[in-house]
């Protein structure tokens, strides 16, 4: 049944304890714009690595608390990344957060009757485009990725002519043409390399090339298609080795590879195996944006540099981080624009799991016939 509440709420922003994690889920200047919805308490520091102190958050209207302070005393409870243990908001809150396909996550706000808007549910509309942090962060994931690749690499990516001679640009390629794999055309080319792009679907072609990169276009009709929402239809296993055969031999003319195919709620697909490895050449760099769910690599292994017949494989997964101050503006607005959806007037909270948008945050979409653009 629909449901609603004209109290208002209060909402509590936690810091993020994840190593490595920088972002923080809400930064002042939207606060200062939901301040007429909604009651705010900060945890202490939990702008800090992204550039906001507590004091910006207090001249916005928040409260700052520790901990303790912020649980106790919200219903609902925002973060980037699921709570730990320690974390865990009261029974009849509301978490809003990532970890929307972590089942041991979903049991445990279950045993406590937390109930989760899982940010990675959002659905792909046009009213909800706004809502989207996946879409957000794999932009900038997408921009991080090249600069981390190039930093890898043994050459520069332009071409360079000094007396001492000319060096050749390099040649880039982006397997998967969503919006991290386009960001990532997109910096490539800034940066003046020769670069590549490839995606299973066909409409993709125009993405590529309307960013000056050439469209790798494979022999046969090795693919799978556009589905459910934007994403490229599952690949059968034979599809998807035919695929990695028929990509080798790109492959094996690229200095920077980066992959970016993931599957909502199941493993990333296999695009690169250790026979691909064997025939590039050594110095060359892949950056796996897919590693978190398992890897587009054969070899990736999270938060690792593995090299492979001098290959090195890099397998980062909060590059989002790296850029944390704009990171979490940009997550924060597609929280700000969440909670403009959720809050009603002066801060009633409009709870209606019928809605599309608020069932697909609190059930998800059935993902068994779709998958990410490899």
């Amino acid at each position: 049944m629909p449901m609603s509440s004209s109290e208002r709420i209060s909402v509590g922003v936690l810091l993020e304890r994840v190593s490595g994690e920088r972002r923080v889920a809400l930064i002042p200047a939207d606060i200062k714009k939901l301040i007429s919805k909604a009651n705010f308490v900060i945890e202490s520091g939990a702008g800090l690595e992204a550039g906001f102190d507590d004091e910006a958050y207090v001249d916005a209207g928040a409260r700052i608390a520790n901990l303790r302070e912020v649980l106790v005393s919200s219903g609902m409870v925002i973060k980037v990344r699921p709570p730990g243990i320690d974390e865990m908001p009261l029974a009849g809150s509301i978490l809003v957060s990532l970890g929307g396909y972590d089942s041991g996550l979903r049991e445990s706000l279950r045993k406590r009757s937390v109930i989760h808007f899982a940010l990675e549910r959002v659905p792909r509309t046009t009213r909800a485009q706004a809502m989207d942090v996946l879409s957000s962060q794999a932009s900038i994931a997408g921009y991080a990725s090249v600069l981390e690749g190039a930093r890898a690499l043994g050459i520069l990516l332009p071409m360079l002519t000094t007396a001492a001679g000319t060096i050749k640009p390099a040649r880039m390629i982006a397997l998967g043409a969503g919006v991290a794999g386009l960001q990532a055309i997109a910096t490539a080319r800034r940066l003046g390399a020769v670069v590549h792009g490839f995606d299973v679907r066909a409409a993709a072609r125009d993405h590529v090339e309307s960013l000056g990169a050439k469209f790798v276009a494979l022999d046969g009709n090795i693919g799978a298609g556009e589905g459910a929402g934007g994403y490229a239809r599952e690949q059968s296993t034979d599809q998807q080795a035919r695929l990695r055969r028929a990509l080798s031999t790109h492959l094996a003319t690229m200095q920077l590879v980066i992959t970016t195919a993931q599957i909502p709620g199941h493993r990333a697909p296999l695009l690169i195996d250790r026979e691909t490895l064997a025939l590039m050449k050594p110095g060359s760099v892949i950056v796996d944006l897919a590693a978190e769910t398992g890897g587009n690599c054969e070899v990736s292994r999270s938060n690792e540099t593995i090299t492979v017949n001098g290959v090195h494989v890099m397998a980062p997964t909060n590059l989002a981080s790296l850029v944390a101050s704009d990171a979490s503006r940009f997550f924060s607005g597609n929280i700000r624009a969440l909670l403009t959806y959720l809050l009603e007037g002066s801060g009633g909270l409009h709870f209606d799991p019928s809605d599309l948008i608020i069932g697909a945050l609190l059930a998800g979409h059935s993902t068994t016939s779709s998958s990410a653009a490899a």
